[in-house]
């Protein structure tokens, strides 16, 4: 059956095209964008009742598998017990407009699986499978005073240990194997890892060209968390596509990012959460400090980047029960960036992030059907997006999830 939505003013991932539109959707795709009225036999007409339309919102910075705040925890869950909180936050996350979501850290086939069978009714998937770190970088959740006889590495639900060239070859070979769409790095110290500092170096420069080489082997490309300005250089001179939080940034990492064409992906809002929150999350004394280290920089490091022209996506990096904060992230970067900006980091940017340009983050012919209807306009008042009932139509994959046009 075809689905005609009537009476939209269309904004298509970069501008708005015009009020009083039409979408034609139609097996999962958008068949047609229109000014006039469109006519067709065997079809369901929704009227947008001069709503504004856009694409689906992508979070290119997601956590599927973030049922506590503390990764440790995550670890001792059961596979299955992780795998139906996964299903809840899937399922949270559309109903809220996202439809793709980019998972950082222990996404994986299992969850593709269930969303293609129906069995979730959630966000298009882009999985890493394990995210990689080196013995004692951020991906380790062994705290240092964790001992056995055995030096054995550590592998996670969320991340694995790897070190040298060799078994980074094999590790990334091995994702790649499972399905993997990207690869994730731990390339600086991070806030929720109990063992390393921020300012950590992490991986030797051949460590990271082995995955970047090993990734573009598939056509795909690497992810990286680096929150610091070193670890951002170094990551871009070696390949990587996309620098993940990129909070400590100054002129020189900023000008590197712009210079190797990659994308930054900062992510206010968990920042926000722990620091309004923090200690209700569970998380350790170190883990505050350390929030607050970043923290009081990570909006400059935005401005930076915007300044530069540089390629902004949007991510939030939500765990535990902060996930429902995931559409805070707009409010947050409102004091940097116009509305207009922000919007095109959630659609179109992203898109391009993850090599889907003209297929998703946009309204046009030939796109996936991905989009929502708003009730409000988010390029007036971008706060419309945090709430849920604010989104009167949520399409995915060419299917409504949500209806509440009248």
């Amino acid at each position: 059956m075809t689905l005609i939505i009537e009476n939209v003013t269309v904004f298509d991932g970069e501008a708005v095209l015009g009020e009083g539109m039409s979408i034609v959707v139609e097996g999962g795709a958008i068949r047609e964008v229109s000014d006039k009225p469109v006519t067709g036999s065997d079809t369901q007409r929704l009227d947008g009742c001069g709503r504004f339309a856009m694409p689906g919102l992508i979070d290119a910075h997601f956590h599927c598998y973030g049922a506590e705040a503390n990764p440790a925890a995550i670890d001792r869950m059961p596979p299955g017990l992780r795998a139906l909180h996964a299903r809840r936050i899937m399922e949270d996350t559309l109903q809220r407009g996202f439809t793709t979501v980019r998972d950082a850290a222990g996404g994986d086939h299992v969850l593709a699986a269930g969303l293609a069978k129906g069995l979730i009714n959630g966000p298009r998937l882009f999985y890493p499978g394990l995210a990689i770190s080196q013995t004692g970088g951020h991906g380790d959740m062994r705290d240092p005073d964790h001992f056995e006889g055995c030096a054995c590495a550590y592998c996670g639900s969320l991340s694995v240990v790897v070190d040298g060239p060799d078994e980074m070859r094999k590790m990334v070979r091995e994702q790649l194997r499972r399905g993997a769409h990207q690869i994730k790095l731990f390339v600086s110290g991070g806030v929720l890892s109990p063992s390393d500092p921020i300012w950590m170096n992490q991986f030797c420069n051949e460590e990271i060209r082995v995955a970047v080489e090993e990734a573009a082997t598939r056509r795909t490309y690497v992810m990286a968390h680096a929150h610091t300005n070193e670890a951002a250089i170094r990551c871009v001179k070696n390949g990587v596509r996309s620098i993940e939080h990129a909070t400590m940034l100054e002129a020189d990492g900023v000008a590197a990012i712009v210079e190797h064409d990659a994308f930054a992906v900062p992510t206010l809002a968990i920042i926000d959460a722990i620091r309004a929150v923090g200690p209700s999350m569970g998380l350790p004394t170190a883990a505050l400090a350390k929030v607050r280290e970043v923290g009081d920089l990570a909006a400059t490091s935005l401005d930076r980047l915007r300044q530069a022209g540089a390629k902004i996506g949007f991510g939030t990096d939500l765990l535990g029960s902060v996930m429902d904060r995931q559409s805070r992230e707009f409010a947050l970067r409102r004091e940097i960036m116009s509305a207009e900006e922000i919007l095109r980091s959630a659609t179109s940017v992203n898109a391009s992030l993850l090599g889907m340009q003209g297929k998703l983050g946009t309204i046009a012919q030939g796109a996936f059907a991905d989009l929502l209807v708003v009730d409000g306009n988010p390029l007036e008042d971008i706060s419309v997006l945090e709430h849920q009932d604010r989104l009167a139509l949520i399409v995915a994959d060419g299917r409504i999830r949500r209806n509440a046009l009248v």
